[in-house]
């Protein structure tokens, strides 16, 4: 594997900025979403509530995508990352203050999940998008890997940062919530710098037609409804493990703040491992077969994580899970992205990214769920439930008994 394929889409100046101001975004993104949960812990110790939060995250992220899809398709992106990024700011700010004046309280936190999940929901697909109009599509697939792996770095830091930073006795989390500002206002100041492209398409219809023309296309591409059915199972219930870290850890471990940013970080350390060779070989003959094997090791590590019988044993699970979901997200994306005609790819981006919108909604009721039956019961569910749905998909697209093609060869077969 050559240093060339792994970081090829670097080359690209206007990537490389793209790149620098999605890392010190995903290092405020991630510092308040592990903040997120510690709030909403400290302020109700119910695992129900957890699952509250990101309800309405994923609700606002639900509306906002398909929208956000089309907005990327008809609008200049840069203009909508701008936006979004000041809105990130914003949230980070008032809940910091508030938290700071010993006024926060859950209904807040919950104001604050719905703008968080708008924001992502208006600039997830543009960000995407913006990167295929750099790179091309020939190396779509790496600079998918190269954001990807950009957002697990952050990973790596952010959650002990913010972790480390709310057990400080003066600064708590109100203080790591300002941190986390400072670095969404350094991805604002980067994005000045991209270039202000044209839009990839142009039209006169209405906003939720070409929506409907969106979803539309992707039923009837079966490569593409499958591989976007499949994903959406998948986050909605794998990933759903991120929602009750702070219970796994504080609840039924009895550690503290900072093993919650811990457990992040060893997921983050195996997300980035998996990301050099997922980059050089996610545009490469194989990769759907690559999906799919990320996908059961996803799936049988969430299961595992639900068994682990102490905090160690669990950490080590973590670095599984981090890598496995990493080579599952980055060529799901990419393979969707490379099979879709130009002019669609923000409104199946959009599809894609209502994965993580299924992820909030579901993860309320999984939190009730657990509260029930017991979190590790539950979680052995989502594991595999994530299996079941990665067979299927693997099944259903004949993934083990069809020759590799790359997946810029995909484009013909689609089109």
């Amino acid at each position: 594997m050559r240093n060339s394929e792994t970081f090829a889409s670097l080359q690209i100046r206007d990537y490389r900025i793209l790149w620098w101001g999605g890392l010190f975004s995903f290092m405020a993104v991630q510092m308040q979403f592990l903040l997120r949960g510690l709030l909403a812990w400290d302020l109700t110790e119910k695992e129900g509530s957890l699952g509250l939060v990101y309800l309405f995250f994923g609700m606002s992220l639900l509306i906002f995508t398909p929208f956000g899809g089309v907005a990327s398709d008809r609008m200049r992106k840069r203009g909508l990352l701008l936006w979004g990024q000041a809105l990130l700011t914003a949230t980070a700010v008032g809940m910091g203050t508030l938290v700071l004046l010993d006024v926060a309280q859950l209904w807040m936190l919950l104001i604050a999940s719905i703008a968080q999940g708008a924001m992502f929901g208006l600039t997830g697909p543009a960000r995407v998008a913006m990167a295929a109009q750099l790179v091309g599509r020939e190396r779509l697939g790496n600079a998918i890997s190269l954001s990807t792996l950009s957002m697990n770095g952050s990973r790596i830091f952010a959650p002990s940062f913010a972790g480390a930073v709310a057990g400080i006795a003066f600064l708590g989390i109100g203080g790591a919530y300002l941190f986390a500002s400072v670095f969404s206002i350094i991805s604002f100041a980067m994005l000045f710098k991209l270039p202000d492209l044209e839009p990839s398409a142009v039209s006169n219809k209405s906003p939720l037609r070409d929506i409907a023309e969106g979803v539309s296309y992707v039923g009837r591409t079966p490569s593409l409804r499958r591989i976007v059915v499949a994903s959406a199972v998948a986050i909605m219930f794998g990933f759903n493990y991120v929602s009750f870290l702070p219970a796994l850890i504080e609840g039924e471990f009895g550690r503290g703040e900072g093993w919650v940013g811990l457990m992040s970080t060893a997921t983050s350390l195996g997300a980035v491992a998996a990301s050099f060779p997922i980059a050089a070989r996610a545009d490469s003959p194989g990769a759907k077969q690559l999906l799919a094997s990320s996908g059961l090791i996803f799936g049988i590590t969430v299961a595992l994580l639900g068994l682990a019988p102490s905090l160690w044993v669990a950490l080590v699970v973590a670095l599984a899970i981090g890598a496995s979901t990493t080579g599952f997200q980055v060529l799901t994306n990419s393979i969707a992205l490379t099979s879709a005609l130009p002019e669609q790819q923000g409104r199946v981006q959009s599809l894609m990214q209502l994965s993580f919108a299924g992820f909030g909604i579901a993860a309320f009721p999984l939190g009730l769920l657990a509260e029930r039956i017991g979190l590790h019961e539950t979680m052995v569910l989502m594991g595999l439930i994530t299996i079941a749905s990665v067979l299927v998909y693997a099944i259903r697209d004949q993934v083990w008994t069809t020759p590799g093609i790359s997946a810029s060869q995909q484009v013909g077969a689609t089109q």
